[in-house]
């Protein structure tokens, strides 16, 4: 046989797998869903994406007409269970939670086993949650002017406290401290729950943390909370300015969870998930139960959550570069 003869034979051989590859993913979507769902979540239970999970799981089981399993990963900042969603079938019946972490792992970390933008679908954005810039109520410091001037006079005097090196908190800081000019002492938690509490010990004197974590120890008046992260004002928290308010208008720290599937999914089955979880999460009776973990529902087109997760990619790969941050310092 000629090497002409060969070629065209492989070619028409790679034609035809191709073409049964798109037939079965084609009949896989019409079919869907046939099988029980398995929704990762990469952290432990009782976390955020956890308790979203869990709050869509009943409502998207009866969309769907299939069991929706609630599957804990947890590892790696979510790096470990996000890596089984980028592995698995690209037929929509595994499905990932992810935190705002999932665009911060990038950043930090050279050795991730998965490429987060081209092995992920994005499916929606469930919705965001601020985060807040507080200080520990005994420090002489209202707003963020106040406190930029007690640094500047002070520096390397206070303590900052995050969940841990390379977080998206120390990310956050780590900016704005540039733009401000000022310095401060990293101390490195084992977790939004220590690091806050440190803070309100007394220990560090100033976080950078979820408004779900702050607003208990700012109701208690142990935390002051000085300026939040989103770009407009929490009706939450309509009394807390903005840090663009604050003159800081480049910076933007909300933590936020989406939903991925596997690339590769077809568009048919990424649409169809898309548009019921979407209707579930601006369901007024889950809506108000979002709210009560300060997270306000987002939805629209996959391509929000892509475009979110491509902008914060670049944003914190900057800023970690800039500080020499990376996993595991």
């Amino acid at each position: 046989m000629s090497h002409a003869m060969t070629r065209h034979a492989l070619r028409r051989f790679c034609l035809a797998g191709i073409l049964c590859i798109a037939a079965t993913l084609q009949a896989a979507a019409q079919a869907y869903p046939n099988r029980p769902i398995r929704l990762i979540v990469p952290f432990a239970a009782g976390g955020a994406n956890d308790l979203v999970a869990r709050l869509i799981q009943p409502s998207l089981e009866r969309a769907l007409g299939q069991p929706v399993i609630v599957d804990n990963r947890s590892g790696a900042s979510g790096i470990v269970g996000t890596d089984m969603v980028a592995k698995s079938p690209p037929d929509g019946l595994t499905l990932g939670v992810a935190l705002a972490s999932h665009s911060v792992n990038p950043a930090v970390n050279p050795k991730m086993p998965f490429d987060t933008e081209k092995d992920l679908t994005p499916v929606i954005l469930v919705g965001k949650n601020p985060m807040m810039f507080v200080v520990n109520a005994e420090l002489p410091a209202h707003n963020v002017a106040e406190f930029t001037a007690l640094l500047k006079a002070n520096p390397d005097k206070y303590n900052y406290a995050t969940p841990g090196a390379a977080s998206q908190a120390h990310l956050v800081v780590s900016y704005w401290t540039k733009l401000a000019g000022v310095k401060m002492q990293h101390l490195p938690y084992r977790g939004g729950g220590p690091a806050i509490m440190a803070t309100v010990a007394g220990e560090a004197q100033f976080s950078v943390m979820s408004s779900l974590i702050s607003a208990p120890h700012i109701e208690s008046g142990k935390l002051r909370a000085i300026a939040i992260g989103s770009l407009t004002r929490d009706p939450q928290f309509p009394d807390v300015p903005t840090m663009v308010e604050a003159g800081f208008p480049d910076i933007e720290a909300v933590t936020w969870i989406g939903v991925f599937a596997p690339a590769g999914t077809p568009r048919e089955i990424v649409e169809r998930l898309n548009k019921e979880i979407d209707r579930i999460i601006h369901d007024p009776d889950i809506k108000s139960k979002l709210s009560v973990q300060g997270i306000t529902p987002t939805g629209g087109p996959p391509e929000v959550l892509g475009a979110l997760v491509s902008t914060e990619i670049k944003r914190w790969t900057a800023v970690a570069r800039e500080n020499k941050i990376t996993m595991g310092q």
